[in-house]
């Protein structure tokens, strides 16, 4: 069933509603059409614009009265031809980005929907600027820029009514959701593999089948398989959380945790890459977070050092929390604080301080995060949820990050 009939079916639930000027309003679809060409070519942001508010107007209001004509033109509006489809190019291209207060990010093999047959390296650099949220950009370099045929991938006819999952069938105007109320995920854990060692001295995991599809045949009917893993390891593998309980034996284990304190953190971030030394000490950490109000939020420290992750540099001279940053940190009320290092603390320490400010304060540690270069400062939420076990004190998690 098409969108146009589905809505059609509607009609008597959208007819309750209050009375609208539908002549008038139809008016406008050459205006909602454009709006929808600027959305899918120039990446506009619709929620933050007047223009958006009338498309909203427009859908929901007329919907079910939309004519024949009205609807014909916005499906072919939306619908893409064979040929359209050959004739769209991608740019592919690497880039670098150097940060004023040091350090800096790379990316390799990026793909960006474009329009016409070239775009600029300076194009390419505010767009990367722009989508990953950055601030304190010093300079961006494209590299290795080449233009492929390809079709684009962000189109996604950002108007259209989504399909629903259960119905195959297009959602209604009611249910629309605004592209700009979509998230962007960016994956900061590490992959656990069998054989990998996390921290130098704790066994590696082993990780295999405990039934293999292979073995399961005999099990099922004619071409049904499964396989059911079995994993051995340490819970101080790959990216994992510290609870309490790590640190002290009367404090909360995983399974005490609440959400609060794990899940949809609204975070910022501290950057330290290319700092001197190998201390993270209070006053970069004060300066960083001076404009804004960390309560309740996570405080992920970006030290570059994931960069040395599966090599023996990353057993080596890591970087670390000062008991006197870990003071500043949960005085100010920080919800959990991760770290792109072997340890928040100096393992040559064995008092580990910042573990005992910061667990003592009931504050969740994630170590061993990665990618924290792909993040802006702020204005994105975190995520570290690990499973909940019982009487233990650290557990692997898959640490994620949400924009937008």
């Amino acid at each position: 069933m098409s969108s146009r009939s589905t809505c059609r079916d509607e009609r008597g639930a959208w007819e309750n509603r209050r009375p609208v000027l539908v002549d008038g309003l139809r008016e406008l679809l050459p205006d909602v059409i454009a709006l929808q060409e600027a959305v899918v070519t120039d990446g506009y942001d619709p929620c933050k614009a007047q223009s958006f508010r009338i498309f909203r107007l427009f859908f929901q209001s007329t919907a079910p009265n939309l004519s024949p004509e009205g609807a014909d033109v916005l499906e072919t509006k939306n619908a893409m031809s064979e040929e359209q489809k050959t004739a769209e190019k991608r740019a592919v291209f690497d880039f670098e980005v150097d940060f004023s207060n040091g350090g800096g990010i790379q990316g390799q093999g990026f793909r960006l929907d474009i329009e016409g047959d070239d775009v600029s390296d300076e194009a390419l650099a505010d767009y990367i600027v722009r989508d990953l949220r950055l601030l304190m950009v010093k300079e961006v370099r494209v590299l290795n820029k080449r233009i492929v045929t390809e079709p684009h991938k962000r189109v996604a006819a950002a108007f259209r009514w989504p399909l629903d999952a259960e119905s195959g069938q297009r959602k209604t105007p009611g249910q629309f959701e605004p592209p700009s109320e979509r998230r962007n995920f960016v994956d900061l854990s590490h992959t656990v593999e069998d054989g990998m060692v996390t921290y130098r001295g704790l066994p590696a995991p082993v990780i295999c089948d405990y039934l293999s599809h292979a073995e399961s045949r005999k099990h099922y009917a004619e071409g049904t398989t499964f396989q059911i893993g079995k994993v051995e390891m340490v819970a101080n593998t790959g990216t994992y959380l510290d609870s309490p309980f790590h640190r002290f034996a009367d404090g909360d284990d995983v399974a005490g945790l609440n959400f609060s304190s794990l899940a949809e953190l609204r975070a910022v971030v501290v950057r330290v890459t290319g700092m001197s030394g190998r201390a993270v000490e209070r006053g970069p950490v004060a300066a960083a977070l001076a404009d804004f109000d960390v309560r309740g939020k996570a405080v992920l420290v970006h030290t570059g050092w994931d960069v040395h992750w599966r090599t023996e540099r990353y057993f080596e001279g890591h970087p670390f929390l000062t008991v006197d940053a870990a003071r500043y940190l949960a005085g100010s009320g920080a919800a959990l604080v991760g770290i792109d290092s072997l340890n928040i603390d100096d393992t040559d320490d064995d008092e580990r301080p910042a573990h005992t400010v910061l667990l003592g304060a009931g504050i969740p540690i994630v170590e061993h995060l990665t990618r924290l270069g792909l993040l802006p400062l702020t204005d994105f939420r975190f995520s570290a949820v690990p499973v909940k076990a019982k009487g233990i004190g650290t557990f692997p998690v898959r640490a994620y990050a949400s924009l937008g």
